[in-house]
Parts: C-alpha cells; sequence; structure tokens
C-alpha cells in the first residue's frame, strides 16, 4: 500500500442521455456533493483509476457503458484539512476529467466509508450543487462539448 496518495486524481463525471448527472454527498463532510472522483495509485492508467474509482464509489463497472477521457485537467490547491494524505510539501493536485454515459439513472451503491447517499439531479440542479468549482466546471465542460459533437439532443 502507498503510503501517500499522489497529487494525480480523476474526477469521473456520470451522466445520462437527457442530462441527469450523479452526484455523491461526501461522509467526511454532510452536505459537499461531487461526482466520482479519486487518486490515481502508482501502478494504473488514468483510465483505469476513472474505471476503479467508479466501481469504488457507486459499484457501477464503466467498462459496461462509455467512458471518455475528455482530455481537460485542473490543477488546484489541496485542501489544508486533507493536505496529511500527501507527502509533505505537496500543496497542489493535478485532476483529470472523464465522463461516464449511461442509458438512464439507475440505482447505485454507495461506499459508506466515503459517501452518505447519492441523487440524480438535473444540469442545472447538479452544477449549483456540487461544491468544488471544477466539478462545476467539468460539468459545464462536458455539457458544452456534447452540443459541440451534437451528441445529445
Amino acid at each position: 500500500m502507498e503510503k501517500y496518495k499522489a497529487p494525480i486524481s480523476v474526477l469521473v463525471v456520470i451522466y445520462t442521455s437527457n442530462l441527469q448527472f450523479l452526484l455523491l454527498e461526501r461522509a467526511d463532510h454532510p452536505g459537499y456533493w461531487q461526482s466520482v472522483t479519486g487518486s490515481k495509485h502508482q501502478d494504473e492508467t488514468l483510465p483505469q483509476a476513472a474505471v476503479r474509482e467508479t466501481a469504488e464509489e457507486t459499484g457501477l463497472n464503466a467498462d459496461n457503458f462509455l467512458l471518455t477521457d475528455l482530455r481537460l485537467q485542473n490543477t488546484y490547491e489541496i485542501f489544508q484539512e486533507w493536505r496529511w494524505r500527501y507527502a509533505p510539501n505537496v500543496t497542489h493536485n493535478t485532476e483529470h476529467i472523464f465522463s461516464l454515459l449511461l442509458p438512464k439513472p439507475v440505482p447505485v451503491v454507495v461506499s459508506p466509508r466515503e459517501h452518505l447517499r447519492y441523487a440524480w439531479l438535473p444540469k442545472e440542479e447538479a452544477i449549483k450543487k456540487v461544491f468544488s468549482y471544477s466539478n462545476a466546471k467539468a460539468i459545464r465542460n462536458l455539457l458544452s462539448s456534447l452540443k459541440v459533437h451534437n451528441k445529445i439532443i
């Protein structure tokens, strides 16, 4: 097991063709809602991290759906309260954005260690509910990409 988390993570925006977004409420911060997120392990690729984190946090097998590397990333300062998880002097994380398209909202199984509950929300409500600016930005970027490529009618 790795002593510290790598300052490289994935954010997986899970959504449906009718633009419902899956959000998870953090167990360590009730009221903080987010998409699937987690650190990359040393021995895995970014897509493998996205698949693993999706399974760990929702019980969904991302291999059964359309997982897309949006080729977007955010670098942000790690909240002070979470820095103990990283090596000394690590202050920033680079987050790589993925999307996962499901045909419709489905029940998920949250990891009680990480999340209290889940909700499927319409796009505007999801953007307002996430606590992280990078998560809101990821949803907006996904929506813009879908419009450009006419993937959603």
